[in-house]
C-alpha cells in the first residue's frame, strides 16, 4: 500500500506506517461498535476493508470516514447477510454442543462441522473483503469461493489472522474492541495479494 511506503515529511512526528497502524485501530473501534447489533456484522467487516483499501489509494482511512461509508451502504441485503452469518454460527455451535454430549460418531461428526464451519468462514470473511460486497453479496460470495479454492494459502493466512486476533483478545480483554481493525486489514491484503497473482497469471499468459 503507497500509504505505507511513502517518506515521512519534515517535522511529522509519526511515519505513514505508525499513522496506518492508528488509522487501523481506531477503524477497529468503530467496526466493533456497528458489530454489536449482530446482523450488521458483516456490513461492518466490509466497510472496515473498503476503507482500509483506500488507504492504498491515498483516501483517508478513519472512523469518521468509515461511519460515513456505513452509514450511505446500510441496505436490506446486508442485513440479511448478516442474518444467515449468525444463524450459521448458531446452528454450527448447537452442532458442535451435540457432538460433545458423547453420541455416537461424535468425534467424527465434530471433526467435519469444525471443517465446514471453518471453509465457510474463510469464505465469508474474504467476501468481507472484496469490493462486490459494498454492492452484492452474491458476487462477494462467489468471487470468495473460487479466491478460497484457487488460492489456499490466503486462505490459511485468513485463518491465522483470526486465530491472532481470537488469541490476542483472549490474552488481554481489551484488544477484543481494537481486533477487527487489524483483522480488516489482514483480509484486505489477502484480497490485495490474490488480485495481483491474477494479474501477474493472465500478464504471462497474454
Amino acid at each position: 500500500m503507497s500509504a505505507m511506503r511513502g517518506a515521512r515529511e519534515p517535522g511529522e512526528v509519526f511515519g505513514p506506517r505508525m499513522t496506518l497502524f492508528a488509522d487501523t485501530l481506531s477503524v477497529g473501534l468503530a467496526t466493533t461498535v456497528a458489530c454489536l447489533p449482530l446482523v450488521t456484522a458483516p456490513a461492518a467487516l466490509s466497510t472496515a476493508c473498503a476503507v482500509l483499501r483506500g488507504a492504498g489509494e491515498d483516501r483517508p482511512a478513519t472512523a469518521g470516514q468509515y461511519f460515513t461509508l456505513l452509514r450511505h451502504r446500510i441496505r436490506t441485503g446486508d442485513l440479511a447477510a448478516g442474518l444467515v452469518a449468525l444463524v450459521g454460527a448458531l446452528l454450527l455451535a448447537a452442532d458442535l454442543a451435540l457432538a460433545r454430549v458423547g453420541l455416537p460418531g461424535a468425534p467424527a461428526f465434530a471433526t467435519l462441522a469444525a471443517a465446514i464451519g471453518a471453509s465457510a468462514g474463510v469464505v465469508a470473511l474474504r467476501a468481507c473483503a472484496r469490493p462486490e460486497s459494498l454492492t452484492d453479496w452474491p458476487a462477494a460470495l462467489r468471487e470468495a469461493a473460487r479466491a478460497t479454492v484457487r488460492d489456499p494459502g490466503g486462505s490459511a493466512l485468513v485463518l491465522l489472522a483470526v486465530a491472532t486476533a481470537a488469541l490476542c483478545a483472549w490474552m488481554l480483554v481489551p484488544l477484543a474492541f481494537l481486533a477487527p481493525g487489524p483483522l480488516a486489514l489482514a483480509l484486505t491484503a489477502v484480497d490485495v495479494r490474490q488480485g495481483s497473482r491474477e494479474r501477474h497469471r493472465k500478464g504471462v499468459t497474454a
